[in-house]
């Protein structure tokens, strides 16, 4: 006898979903997962095997509950790159960033508790909300990808939603919120409950502009999360982090699981710390890289949204999906995010870049024969 999903008492609000993932297909030039297309600088592979080395005498014991010398390293580099001193009081870490964001939902959110996204965005937003027992309300984006402000402060009076949630650069779309924007959103989110704002910057490092970290002094209401998967080019560790006033991450220690931060993640992530100038070169490569990629799309003809991430969003198609499978045809897999009339290509190094190029060259050159 077969059992099935739906023979099972799940939750409601869990039936008939499908869980995140992007295609894991072998293929030469894989662009659909926003990775940093690097590997790692061998002196930095060499300290992590010593860190990781030092750990593994220990591992017989609980690792630092509290990971207070990551914490504390990590809000030295935000003090340094995000425009705005911070300490380890400010600082909480967990596994990936949405780890940080269901720390969040589960402690802000929950049953009769909602949040609000405007979307298109990071998807997982939402079903981390319906993990948590969180109410997901769409909040309405533009035509052209932006935050109406408008809109959102309408969406938010009429909701008052318990968590709001912005993204910047904002997946998959690539573009930046302002922070006039984040301010007008934080205080209708203020009048209406008051109500929890996080601010997703996951893609900052690849940002024209500056991180909006600065926006946590005086608004005990917003949090703002981050990644070491992006701009660091460790995907593999899993470790996200978040800044916020003491008091969020007094909140959020009420909810996470005991020792939730392996020895070897402290450990590893410690040693990227150590060479952040290093891997932040590798920044500056890719965007160019992506500049790149904006001026060769939109000079071959095709719509091209503006990208302060490690990412582009092209298009406009009338069956995105099939424009995905001729690209793969091609060997190169970029990602159907399911917005409809657009894909998304991540930036890769310049010969996996000049692969895509030139796939999409062949596709426009068919589709004008």
């Amino acid at each position: 006898m077969t059992i099935r999903i739906d023979d099972l008492p799940v939750r409601d609000e869990l039936r008939g979903k499908s869980p995140y993932g992007a295609p894991q297909l072998d293929v030469p030039v894989r662009l659909n997962t926003n990775e940093n297309p690097y590997s790692l600088p061998e002196p930095l592979v060499e300290r992590i095997a010593e860190r990781v080395r030092e750990a593994a005498r220990d591992l017989n014991r609980y690792p630092d509950r509290d990971a207070v010398e990551l914490r504390t390293e990590l809000a030295r580099y935000l003090t340094r790159t995000g425009g705005h001193e911070v300490t380890l009081a400010n600082v909480w870490a967990a596994n990936g960033s949405n780890e940080v964001i269901q720390q969040l939902l589960q402690t802000f959110g929950g049953p009769g508790r909602t949040a609000i996204g405007f979307e298109p965005s990071y998807s997982m937003h939402g079903l981390i909300a319906r993990g948590t027992g969180t109410s997901w309300i769409s909040g309405p984006r533009g035509d052209d990808f932006t935050i109406d402000v408008e809109a959102a402060t309408k969406a938010i009076a009429e909701n008052q939603p318990d968590v709001v949630f912005i993204t910047t650069p904002n997946n998959p779309t690539g573009n930046a919120v302002s922070a006039e924007t984040v301010l007008a959103l934080y205080e209708a989110a203020q009048a209406a409950k008051p109500s929890m704002v996080v601010v997703d910057e996951a893609y900052v490092e690849f940002s024209h502009g500056d991180s909006l970290l600065p926006l946590i002094e005086g608004r005990p209401h917003l949090v703002v999360s981050r990644t070491m998967s992006k701009a660091f080019g460790a995907a593999g560790l899993r470790l996200g982090y978040l800044a916020a006033a003491p008091a969020v991450v007094d909140a959020v220690q009420l909810v996470r699981l005991p020792y939730h931060l392996s020895a070897v993640t402290q450990a590893t992530a410690l040693a990227a710390l150590e060479h952040t100038d290093t891997l932040l070169k590798y920044v500056e490569q890719l965007k160019a890289e992506r500049d790149r990629l904006v001026t060769e799309l939109r000079a071959i003809g095709y719509e091209v949204t503006d990208s302060d991430a490690n990412f582009v969003q092209f298009g406009r198609f009338e069956d995105a999906h099939t424009v995905w499978q001729r690209i793969l045809d091609r060997g190169v897999l970029v990602r159907d995010n399911g917005v409809p009339g657009w894909l998304r290509v991540s930036a890769g190094t310049p010969e996996e870049n000049d692969a895509f190029l030139d796939a999409v060259r062949e596709l426009k050159k068919e589709q004008q024969a």
